[in-house]
C-alpha cells in the first residue's frame, strides 16, 4: 500500500474545502503506518506512555464514530475499544491486536462518515446532542473539529514514526 495524500484545490469550495483537509489528514495518518509491522505499530512512544501508531488509529475511529454515528446521525452505536472500566482501551493494546483489525475498523468508520455526512449541509445541525453541552453541533463545527483533532494527532504520529524507524516527513 502506498497512500497518496491530495491536498484540496485552492480554490475549492468551502464543503470541498474541508472535507478535502479531513481527507488528507486521514491519508496522512494512514501514510505514518505504511510499512510497519504489528510489533512497531504497537511500539509505545515511551514510558510511562502508552501512546502507539496502532493506539492513535483506534482512537481515531472510535472518534470517527462518535462525531458522525453518534453526535451528527443520533445513533446509538456503542465504543469499539473502550467501556467504561477502560476508558482509554484503544491505547490497551495486547499481542492480539493486529492492523488488519485496526485498519479495517478505521476504514469503516470513515466510511460511515462520510455517509452520514452527506445527509447534511455544513450549516445542518446534527441530531444528536454534545455530552458536555447537550447541545446539538453544525457539520461545519464537526469537520472543523474532526481536522484539528487528525492534525494534533498526527504530530504525535510524526514523533512515533520517527522514533520507530527514523522516518520523518510533513
Amino acid at each position: 500500500m502506498s497512500t497518496q495524500r491530495t491536498e484540496p484545490a485552492q480554490d475549492a469550495s468551502e464543503r470541498d474545502m474541508v472535507e478535502g483537509w479531513l481527507e488528507y489528514h486521514r491519508q496522512t495518518l494512514a501514510w505514518k503506518c505504511e510499512g510497519l509491522s504489528d510489533e512497531q505499530l504497537r511500539t509505545a512512544a515511551v514510558a510511562p506512555s502508552e501512546l502507539s501508531l496502532m493506539g492513535l488509529v483506534r482512537h481515531m475511529a472510535e472518534v470517527e464514530r462518535g462525531w458522525f454515528r453518534r453526535t451528527l446521525a443520533g445513533g446509538a452505536e456503542g465504543p469499539i475499544y473502550y467501556s467504561d472500566a477502560d476508558p482509554d482501551g484503544e491505547f490497551h493494546l495486547t499481542e492480539k491486536d493486529t492492523w488488519a483489525e485496526a485498519y479495517a475498523t478505521w476504514q469503516g468508520e470513515i466510511e460511515a462518515a462520510r455517509e452520514h455526512a452527506a445527509r447534511f449541509a455544513l450549516d445542518d445541525l446534527s441530531e444528536g446532542k454534545g455530552r458536555s453541552t447537550g447541545e446539538p453541533f453544525s457539520l461545519r463545527w464537526i469537520y472543523t473539529h474532526m481536522i484539528e483533532e487528525y492534525a494534533r494527532h498526527n504530530g504525535h504520529a510524526d514523533l512515533l514514526r520517527e522514533r520507530i524507524d527514523g522516518a520523518t516527513g510533513e
